[in-house]
């Protein structure tokens, strides 16, 4: 059982089938928009459609993160498995017509919709390219919509081991604050208990070692502070909980993530 800031999930797996929603039942917590047919895939998280809806062709998979392939970024290395990320993807969508559906933001400043793609068949995209363990759960504060369901489908995929998690390097790392340091600049699931929960000037920090100056930290923005509050578990709830918390690692002290909205943390047990 996983709790995601109260909410109880029991894990429910059948196949590709269901977890915490079926396909149905999350395509109706969305705003249906145009459809078109994909002619192309740029990654594991990115087509190319054809019709353009509203002049944009270019769909980001909302929700999703993939392993990331260069695509023309001088000295950038490809993720492992994102070459059979991007196939899996080509296989599931390429040339099939698909409809486009909407949580909050529909485009990023690059100018591409963001949005949950169904195809004609009641296949849920992103659901899909979870369960297969060829994406992780990758949400915003403006685009948190499905994140429960899609957060179900990535812990079976774990847990069986399927696609990017039979590697180490998707794997969820520990809070020894020395092997983070030496992953700062990359997105990572972190696991470990809470062992104190601070607020500083409107601002929280969950502390995951007795220094915080040199141990791994969460930080909640002052918004995110307000959305946890606005919960049911608030972040001085959290503390001496396990928890697994995602995102972007950086220094601060020692290694950081940074928290904008709930969906980040997942807790674990009842400490």
């Amino acid at each position: 059982m996983i709790r995601l800031l109260g909410l109880t999930v029991l894990l429910l797996w059948a196949g590709a089938a269901e977890a915490v929603e079926t396909y149905a039942q999350a395509r109706a917590q969305l705003d249906a928009g145009p459809a078109a047919t994909v002619r192309a895939v740029v990654d594991g998280d990115t087509v190319i459609l054809d019709p353009a809806p509203d002049g944009a062709a270019q769909v980001r998979l909302v929700g999703i993160q993939a392993p990331k392939l260069p695509l023309g970024r001088e000295g950038f290395k490809a993720w492992p498995l994102s070459a059979e990320s991007k196939r899996a993807l080509e296989d599931l969508t390429l040339g099939k017509r698909l409809t486009l559906y909407f949580g909050d933001s529909r485009m990023d400043r690059h100018g591409r919709h963001l949005a949950h793609l169904f195809l004609d068949d009641g296949t849920w995209v992103q659901g899909r390219m979870i369960e297969d363990g060829m994406a992780r759960v990758y949400t915003f504060p403006d685009n948190r919509r499905l994140a429960a369901a899609m957060l179900v489908r990535e812990t079976a995929a774990r847990t069986a081991g399927r696609g990017i998690w039979a590697l180490r390097y998707y794997r969820p790392r520990a809070t020894e604050a020395g092997p983070l340091l030496g992953e700062l600049g990359t997105f990572q699931l972190v696991e470990g208990r809470v062992l104190k929960a601070a607020r500083v000037r409107g601002k929280v920090y969950l502390n995951f070692g007795e220094n915080w100056r040199d141990d791994f930290t969460v930080a909640f923005s002052k918004r995110a502070a307000r959305l946890f509050t606005t919960s049911d578990l608030s972040p001085d709830a959290i503390q001496g909980k396990r928890v697994r918390v995602r995102g972007w690692l950086r220094k601060r002290n020692g290694p950081m993530i940074d928290v904008t909205h709930p969906e980040q943390v997942e807790i674990l047990d009842g400490g």
